[in-house]
């Protein structure tokens, strides 16, 4: 297990990071730049976009044959970690959540017709999209079984209703991936559709509002009275839904870990530059014993995530599922990301509190990442379970 970056990957890590730098942070230090959710308007980011693009550094999730750049996934860690030096930066090229994640699905899951039509648009930025698996209760969160969304099959066509929620991405999104049950089987009772906004049957029911900030489309809640699905665009086939999940939400929970991280790293540049020049009680903040124990715990973290977030991609990239590694990251970087925002706002007094740095907006998101994508409870107890089944060998090597 050599995580060394190829010396190719590692020229493309170090041209993102100049990247950001040149043609994304100044974008943080207008607040014209800040939407009503608290998001860049996309015609302001559109400019960096294409400049990323003409850079060769866009889409690193996707096929080359759709103009992605298809690179490993122990390469997309670099990539995005250091992209996420701007909370920008995923956005402006093309690796930002949900459009990540189904990208990602489509081109290993969709048919030649689905990825013309569905994956193209996506990776050339021209489209935004959502994933529809999430329920009110009683319906499925974490546990997809509990899927009360019904998609009964007429003829060629499955007609759709039911009602989800927390839709991130979908005010505005153009093409959707919904879950639905399509029989009471207890594995093969789900299914997974295609759709687009133009087609009849389907509502936003209203935009959640949320402790923020948000991301584009915000997260919604889904009523579907008889929407209709051609049988061309199930994904894989009927009863594959649970597949689709499981190839959607392992690497798209991985990318998660590897755009906080960066936002980890960020909420430490900001309070490194601001300790070593504050001033009190005779002394500089940097200087302060307790300061440097703060500072020194959240590196520490830090580390320990990227560690385990980089074992995961590399695990994905041998072709194995790496569940019990990604549940790993995701617990240890969503408490890594919470803890490093606050630490910096601490010491930064208020300063950080204030909306002059960034700390504050990711301090919010930050609350959010060990909810989504399988809160961290849910990712213990699938811990607890590979223990109980694989005994000592829960820790064996390779």
């Amino acid at each position: 297990m050599d995580f060394t970056l190829s010396p190719e990957h590692e020229d493309l890590r170090l041209r993102v990071r100049a990247f950001i730098e040149e043609h994304v942070l100044p974008l943080e230090s207008d607040p014209e730049n800040f939407s009503d959710y608290e998001n860049i308007p996309p015609e302001r980011l559109a400019p960096v976009r294409a400049k990323a693009r003409k850079a060769g550094l866009w889409a690193p999730q996707s096929p080359r044959e759709f103009g992605g750049m298809q690179l490993p996934i122990i390469a997309w860690a670099a990539v995005y970690e250091e992209a996420a030096r701007s909370v920008f930066g995923p956005l402006a090229i093309n690796c930002m959540a949900p459009d990540d994640g189904n990208m990602n699905l489509l081109a290993r899951a969709g048919t030649p017709a689905q990825k013309e039509w569905f994956l193209r648009p996506l990776v050339e930025g021209k489209v935004r999209s959502a994933f529809a698996m999430t329920e009110p209760h009683p319906g499925s969160g974490s546990d997809p079984g509990m899927m009360l969304t019904r998609a009964e099959k007429k003829g060629d066509r499955y007609i759709v209703r039911g009602r989800k929620w927390f839709i991130t991405g979908a005010d505005g999104a153009a093409h959707f991936i919904l879950i639905a049950r399509t029989s009471d089987e207890p594995r093969r009772g789900l299914t997974g559709f295609l759709y687009h906004k133009d087609q009849p049957g389907w509502r936003i029911a209203r935009r959640i509002p949320i402790m923020g900030p948000e991301e584009h489309g915000g997260h919604c809640e889904i009523e579907y009275d008889g929407l209709e699905i051609p049988a061309e665009n199930v994904l894989l086939n009927e009863g594959d839904g649970l597949r689709v999940t499981q190839i959607r939400l392992g690497p798209a929970r991985l990318t998660h870990c590897m755009r906080w991280l960066g936002w980890a790293k960020r909420c430490m540049e900001i309070a490194q530059e601001y300790v070593g020049r504050r001033e009190a009680f005779g002394s500089k903040l940097a200087e302060r014993e307790n300061v440097q124990v703060k500072l020194g715990e959240v590196a520490h973290q830090i580390q320990i995530g990227r560690l385990l977030t980089m074992h995961a991609a590399w695990k994905l990239d041998q072709g194995s599922r790496a569940r019990k590694e990604i549940s790993m990251a995701k617990i240890q970087v969503a408490d890594t990301l919470h803890q490093a925002a606050d630490v910096a706002i601490q010491v930064n007094g208020a300063r950080g509190y204030s909306k002059d740095t960034i700390l504050e907006w990711i301090y919010r998101a930050a609350r959010a990442a060990r909810l989504v994508d399988g809160a961290s409870e849910v990712h213990k107890m699938v811990l607890s379970r590979f223990m109980r089944e694989e005994g000592r060998d829960f820790w064996r090597w390779g």
